[in-house]
Parts: C-alpha cells; sequence; structure tokens
C-alpha cells in the first residue's frame, strides 16, 4: 500500500507542475488551491502508513481529513465557477467558515473523544494498522462531504439541462470526475476495504482539470479579453475552433447574429444554416484567401465590419475569431467620398468628351475643308472611314493580328486624317481637271509626309500618345507597298505599320469604284479583280481573306451611295 500511495503522490506532483506551466492569470484561484491540496492529501495518507508511533499516524490522519474536506469544497467552487453560476458571497464565506469549524474537532484526534472516541497504533507481521472508534463528529465530516459531493454533482446535471452557455464536453467530464470521486472517497467507509481510494480519485480529478484547463484556453476568450475591450458595447466576438464548433460570443455578436442564441456551445455552428451562410462560408473564403478576411453587415442604423481572424492558443492556431467593430462612421465618409468622386469623374467624363468631340469635329472639319479643295475626291474621307470599319470588324472576328479594342477604335477614328497633307498641295494640282504629268505627280506625293506633320501637330499636346503615333502612321504610309515600290519612304512588308497597310485597301478600293474627274468609275468585279491581283504586291497578302469577307458590306454600302 506504501508504493500505492507514493507512485499516486509522486503523479500528483508531477500534475501540480504541469499546471503551474500552463497557468494563467485567468485561471480561478480555486484550481490553483485544489493542486496544492492534492499532493498535500495524499501525502497524509503515506504517513499514515509509514508510521511507526501513534502520533506520526494522527498527523497523517490529520492531513487527510482536513485537506480531503478542503479539496472537495475548492472542487465545488471551480464547479460553480465553470457552470457560469453566479453563487452569493456570503454563502461561499460560510462554507468555508463551516469547513474550517470542522478542523476542530478533527485536529482532536488521540487528545479527545469527539471524532474518534478512541484510536491506537498496532503492528500486524510488522505492518502498521490504525484501530479506531468513530465519534459523533466522524459521522458530521462524512454527512459533511456527502453534501458537497450532492451539491456538485447537482450544479453539473442543472448546468446540462438549463445552461447554453457551457461546453456539455467540459459538463460530462465533470459529471464522470464527480461520481467516480464520490465512489473512490467513500468506498472504504461503506465497503470496508483494506486500501483507501480516495487518493486515485483524487489524482483522476487532477488529470481532468488539467484537461479542462486546457479547453478553457479557448473557452475563456469571451469573458476577460474580450469583455475588458468591449465593455463600451461597440465591440463584438465570436469564436469557433478548427471543425467549427461554437465556442463563445458575447452580446453585441448576438444581437447582429440572433441565431448565435439558438445554438448551443460546443455544437456545429454549420449545422445552423444562416450563420453557415452567414459566417462560416466566409471563414472558408478566407481560408483559400486570406486577403478576404473582412466584410460588413447593417444592424439597425449602424455598419459593422467584421474581421475573420485565426484563434490561437500560446502559438498554436486553434480555430477562427470574428471580430466585430463599428465601422458607421468611416463607411458614411466613405460612402459620401464615393458619390463625390462618382460625380466628379461625370462630371470630368463630360467635359473630357466635350473636348474630345470638339477635338474630332475640328480634325473633321479640317479633312472635310482639304477635301472641298479636291475636285476629284467628293466624299473620300466618310467612305474610306467606313471601308476601313468594315475590314476592322472581319478582322476582329478571327483576331488573328491580336488587335486591341483601343486599336480598332483609333483606326476608325484616324481614318478622315490620312489625306490631311493635301492642304500643303497647290491649287493647281489638287484642281487640275485631269492626270498628272510626272513632276506633278512628285508634288502629289508629298502629301503623305505633310500629313504627318500636321497631325503631329494638331496632336502633339494630346494626352492619347497611342492615337497620335498611329494617326501619324496613317496619313504618312498609306500609300506604300507591300513590295517596297510606294511612297513616300519605299518602306517594305512589315516595314509598313498594319494600320497604314489597312488604310491603303480601303483608299485605294474608293479610288476604283469612285468617280473622278480624270476617269468614271468602275465596277465592282472590275475593282474585286484589280484589289484581288494586288495582294502581295501592293497589299499586305494576310490581309486578303478579311477583305474578301468584307467584300459583300463594301459593294452593298457604295451601292446604296
Amino acid at each position: 500500500m506504501e508504493k500505492f500511495y507514493s507512485t499516486l503522490f509522486f503523479i500528483s506532483c508531477l500534475l501540480a507542475g504541469i499546471y503551474i506551466i500552463l497557468w494563467r492569470k485567468r485561471y480561478s484561484v480555486y484550481f490553483t488551491l485544489i493542486f496544492i491540496l492534492i499532493p498535500l492529501a495524499i501525502r497524509g495518507y503515506i504517513l499514515k502508513e509509514n508510521a511507526i508511533i501513534l502520533p506520526q499516524a494522527i498527523s497523517g490522519l490529520i492531513l487527510n481529513f482536513c485537506g480531503g474536506l478542503f479539496l472537495l469544497l475548492f472542487i465545488m467552487y471551480a464547479i460553480f465557477d465553470l457552470c457560469n453560476l453566479k453563487t452569493n458571497k456570503k454563502l461561499r464565506t460560510s462554507l468555508f467558515i463551516l469547513s474550517s469549524l470542522m478542523c476542530i474537532p478533527i485536529i482532536t484526534i488521540g487528545h479527545g473523544t469527539i471524532f474518534y472516541k478512541s484510536i491506537k497504533l498496532v503492528f500486524n507481521n510488522g505492518v502498521p494498522t490504525v484501530i479506531k472508534e468513530y465519534g459523533f463528529f466522524h459521522t458530521v465530516y462524512y454527512v459533511l462531504i456527502i453534501l458537497y459531493l450532492l451539491v456538485t454533482i447537482g450544479t453539473i446535471i442543472y448546468s446540462l439541462k438549463k445552461k447554453n452557455d457551457v461546453s456539455v464536453k467540459n459538463l460530462i467530464i465533470l459529471l464522470l470526475c464527480e461520481f467516480l470521486t464520490a465512489i473512490f472517497y467513500l468506498s472504504k467507509r461503506f465497503l470496508n476495504l483494506q486500501i483507501e481510494l480516495a487518493p486515485l480519485g483524487y489524482v483522476f480529478s487532477e488529470v481532468i482539470f488539467l484537461i479542462i484547463i486546457q479547453r478553457l484556453s479557448l473557452y475563456d476568450v469571451s469573458e476577460n479579453a474580450i469583455d475588458t475591450i468591449a465593455r463600451d458595447g461597440v465591440t463584438g466576438f465570436i469564436s469557433f475552433d478548427k471543425n467549427f464548433i461554437y465556442i463563445a460570443s458575447n452580446s453585441l455578436a448576438k444581437n447582429i447574429f440572433p441565431e448565435l442564441k439558438e445554438i448551443r456551445i460546443d455544437s456545429k455552428a454549420n449545422k445552423n444554416e444562416k450563420i453557415n451562410i452567414e459566417l462560416i462560408s466566409r471563414i472558408l473564403d478566407f481560408l483559400e484567401d486570406s486577403s478576404k478576411d473582412h466584410f460588413f453587415k447593417q444592424y439597425e442604423e449602424k455598419i459593422y465590419q467584421i474581421n475573420i481572424n485565426y484563434l490561437y492558443n500560446g502559438k498554436k492556431k486553434s480555430g477562427y475569431l470574428i471580430y466585430i467593430t463599428d465601422d458607421t462612421q468611416d463607411q458614411k465618409y466613405i460612402s459620401l467620398m464615393k458619390t463625390f468622386n462618382e460625380r466628379l469623374q461625370a462630371e470630368v467624363s463630360q467635359k473630357t468628351e466635350h473636348i474630345i468631340d470638339m477635338h474630332n469635329q475640328f480634325i473633321m472639319g479640317m479633312a472635310t475643308m482639304v477635301e472641298s479643295r479636291d475636285n476629284s475626291t467628293g466624299g473620300h474621307i466618310k467612305r474610306t472611314s467606313q471601308g476601313v470599319k468594315f475590314l476592322i470588324e472581319e478582322i476582329v472576328k478571327k483576331n488573328e493580328f491580336n488587335l486591341s479594342e483601343e486599336f480598332c477604335k483609333n483606326i476608325i477614328k484616324a481614318a478622315p486624317m490620312h489625306d490631311l497633307g493635301k492642304i500643303a498641295v497647290d491649287d493647281a494640282i489638287l484642281r487640275k481637271p485631269g492626270r498628272f504629268t510626272d513632276e506633278e505627280f512628285e508634288k502629289m506625293k508629298l502629301h503623305a509626309s505633310e500629313g504627318a506633320k500636321i497631325v503631329h501637330e494638331i496632336l502633339k499636346n494630346t494626352e492619347d500618345e497611342n492615337f497620335r503615333i498611329l494617326a501619324e502612321n496613317v496619313a504618312h504610309y498609306h500609300h506604300e507597298r507591300w513590295d517596297g515600290t510606294g511612297y513616300p519612304e519605299g518602306l517594305k512588308g512589315e516595314q509598313i505599320p498594319l494600320e497604314a497597310r489597312i488604310m491603303a485597301i480601303a483608299d485605294v478600293y474608293d479610288a476604283l469604284v469612285s468617280k473622278r474627274v480624270y476617269k468614271e468609275s468602275m465596277s465592282f468585279e472590275a475593282a474585286d479583280k484589280i484589289i484581288m491581283e494586288s495582294f502581295g504586291k501592293h497589299f499586305d497578302k494576310a490581309l486578303e481573306p478579311y477583305y474578301i469577307a468584307a467584300r459583300s458590306k463594301l459593294e452593298e454600302y457604295y451601292s446604296g451611295l
């Protein structure tokens, strides 16, 4: 038996050491008292078993009885706290005084007859045995012990039935612990065993309380730290473990998410449909993308920011913490700024649009003015712009050239500017009612490079640099040929910008099917034959399929003029 008690004493001291390592400020003082008293109470059994004189055995008995009495009292107090029961301070004090008074008859063991009527130490085969005759207060002692056990067990059963804010798992573990403690403690008295099992019950209680304490580090989040921060009523907390078991929440959180009131602590939160949609799904999004760590929810007249983070137990991630703050003022300010910015942006866009329209009208006006000086090309800029549009529409369908939306818009907008350089050509040449001489044609060819210069000057201060470059290219290179025999630079193949290659097809097609002062309009069939024969020579062969696709639209358009 001595080895049995010594082993239990060693284990109890080891468990007390673990408690010291795990100890945190928020732990109830009763836990600390329990872990102090258990080794002392077990030490009493060792003293009694090793006694060689009666006073030594009496010391062990006193330690047993006093330690056991206060131990069960403090366990009862600890369970009151674990079950969130607000017990009267006077009641606790009264029970403590009652237990202290009970120690008086215990201390009289060996000197009086009120606890034990008689006590003596005998040796059977060298083994010490305490022979005693029970007194009145010995019975009172066990009545008090049974009372503490019954109140403790009753508290746990009540909490299981009535309280949703206490972990069911914790309560079941505690109930099991109390039943075993009662059986172990009373076994010697009522079963007349040769060995005391109460120390085993004490050690078992230490193990259970260590498990409870470890769980409390998770379940206590909303009680101390949260209540301290949230005392102003504008901060809320909700916590779940890593399996989405509902742990705790405070009053503000329950107001914003009233479904929390329906969920029992330690139960699966995702079984509640609304909580699953509003909270659990948000946590899952956060796990996939850490940037999705917050969202907003309106409650009454306020807007709350709901932040999602991990719940830590020391350095270990133990679950998830939902942190709720009143963000009404910031959201109103953001909304006001957004409205202001949208209004400002709309006004700026409107003004910019107006300026762009004026700019485009100016360019179109210049192009029309230039065209009006040329007897042979009436309506040319409008027709070529439409031709470019038809070609671009077909190119975009397959988009083998990977044209951007910006490019497509810009080339259609730049098409009317391709002949602006004619403003620099002498009227005598420009308005000549017949074919040009070689010398006159050389002067006419200057309109391409002059057009590029004019476009550059018109657009040099524009913010749209891409449009400026494209428009210059259209004006400058629309008379270049794929085989390098064009003008003004004699560029060849892909040296010619794509926008100029597209413009060239629309420009030549219009020249062929339109009437000029020096020629009649050509039939669509004849014009088409010339265009098709020119691919790979005058035009880019890669653009041939798109011309073919646009041909019917071109013929229909020109037929309606």
